[in-house]
């Protein structure tokens, strides 16, 4: 008979893992809109690029919550 495997851990982290797609497509569209928008108005570069750091920041404070949320409901 083959011995049974024990898996420790939380899946707390497995969630996460799978929560931090979020995070990755919402950068992606952010900064895919500053080209998309720079290309059409290169004279709007940057007005278009300090309104994306401020969405990059938002977009990635919601994934920096969610890690702490992982680690404090083990």
């Amino acid at each position: 008979m083959l011995p049974i495997m024990e898996i420790s851990g939380s899946l707390n982290m497995v969630g996460y893992g799978l929560a931090t797609i979020g995070p990755g497509i919402g950068v992606a569209m952010v900064f895919a809109a500053v080209i998309n928008g720079t290309a059409r108005q290169p004279e709007a570069r940057g007005a278009l690029l300090s309104t994306a750091w401020i969405g990059f920041a938002v977009v990635e404070a919601l994934a920096i919550i969610g890690i702490a949320l992982a680690f404090a409901i083990q």
